[in-house]
């Protein structure tokens, strides 16, 4: 039983690596491996760690100063340069510190946390600009394999049909026009195979610049449910990013206006004397603001009209979304109207007609090049079905990956 299990065990463990690289690529597993491997994720992602660690520091005292020197030291005389000469030389070492209170401490680390959570967004963004441009890749290149298959499924048809034209040529009930036809004919799908197919070859290798890995087989996409108007606009990248960059400003106004106050420096230090007593000085330093309106106040207006301008930027940026997404609200439902219409105008009277001339060429009523420009005619019409799923399709993905999954939210 042992040796069975053993086997078993060691097919199992062969086989599992071809079912796993037989397995279609799915769209959501596509876009994992996207964001997972994107550079400029990565980047983002730096940014906001260096921002969050700059904001850890902000609310930090500044660091404290040494200070080491002699005072009075003799330059002429018997006792020039020498610190033991002078009774008024005097050998110092002391510390000084600025001090900034408490609330403009927090002032200055709420502002840093403001410019952490903007590059928090720019994290998202990040991510959501990967996913979509990687979806955008996937849905060009399933489609593109789709097309494909029709075109190669005609390219099989019209040598199928040219040599039944050979084989009724050679039996007098064919002729040789029609095997000219249907030579061109095949030559013909056999150029458009080509051309899709290199199509194909540049869709997968645009697909993968961002998985990473080569696709044998996609999966058909599932594309997420839609947005509504509001959470689009909400979790659009440039407005959450100018939406915290109205908080960024705000945070600053803050800061400018705790500067009306002035920092103070305390210092002391220990003197030393030959034959004489030690000595400590100690005393604080204070920045007299002589003319504040036309400092400290400019600088408070200076970013006062930074936040009107980011709240400028703010409502620009949330109209510009609102129209993107009527925009492309507007290509889906337009676009699944044409689908739909096509489908049931174009697609399926174009089956039926190859059915009527199967029919009839069994009979001996149409001829084989009818038959072939009725097929020639189904796929053709699978094509263009094929080509406005995908532009609705893209539509979609765009509606569904444009905003952050989160609405940029920390």
């Amino acid at each position: 039983m042992y040796p069975q299990v053993l086997r078993a065990v060691v097919l199992t463990a062969v086989l599992l690596p071809a079912f796993a690289q037989t397995a279609p690529l799915t769209l959501d597993h596509a876009l994992d491996m996207a964001v997972q491997r994107s550079a400029t994720a990565r980047s983002a992602r730096s940014g906001a760690q260096s921002a969050a660690e700059s904001a850890l520091a902000a609310g930090q005292l500044p660091d404290p100063t040494l200070q080491v020197g002699v005072d009075n030291l003799p330059v002429t005389g018997s006792g020039a340069f020498r610190t033991t000469s002078d009774s008024m030389t005097m050998k110092r070492i002391g510390v000084s510190q600025e001090w900034l209170s408490a609330q403009k401490r927090e002032a200055r680390t709420a502002a840093a946390a403001a410019v952490a959570d903007r590059e928090g967004v720019q994290v998202h963004a990040a991510a959501a600009e990967t996913r979509l441009q990687a979806a955008l890749a996937y849905l060009d290149a399933f489609y593109a394999t789709e097309t494909l298959k029709l075109t190669t499924l005609m390219e099989h048809h019209a040598h199928e049909e040219l040599e039944a034209s050979k084989a009724r040529l050679s039996s007098a009930s064919g002729s040789g026009q029609e095997v000219l036809a249907l030579t061109s004919a095949r030559g013909m799908a056999e150029d458009e195979s080509d051309d899709v197919r290199q199509q194909q070859a540049e869709a997968a290798v645009a697909l993968q610049r961002w998985v990473g890995i080569r696709a044998d087989e996609l999966a058909t996409p599932r594309l997420p449910s839609l947005p509504g108007q509001d959470a689009y606009v909400a979790s659009h990248p440039q407005v959450a990013a100018a939406r915290f960059d109205v908080d960024v400003a705000k945070r600053a106004v803050t800061v400018a206006e705790s500067e009306r106050t002035p920092n103070w420096t305390w210092q002391v230090s220990y003197g030393q004397r030959t034959g004489y007593s030690d000595m400590v000085s100690f005393g604080v330093s204070i920045p007299l603001q002589v003319a504040p309106a036309q400092r400290q106040d400019r600088e408070t207006a200076s970013k006062l009209a930074l936040v009107d301008k980011a709240e400028a930027e703010l409502a620009e940026a949330s109209r510009m979304a609102t129209a993107e997404y009527l925009a492309l609200m507007s290509d889906v439902e337009r676009l699944g109207q044409r689908v739909d219409r096509y489908q049931v105008s174009v697609v399926i009277p174009a089956g039926q007609r190859v059915q009527l001339a199967t029919a009839g060429y069994a009979s001996n009523q149409v001829s084989l090049l009818t038959l072939f420009e009725a097929r020639h005619a189904e796929v053709d019409a699978r094509r263009k079905l094929l080509s406005l799923q995908r532009d609705l399709a893209k539509a979609q993905a765009k509606l569904a990956f444009k905003p952050l999954s989160d609405g940029g939210e920390q």
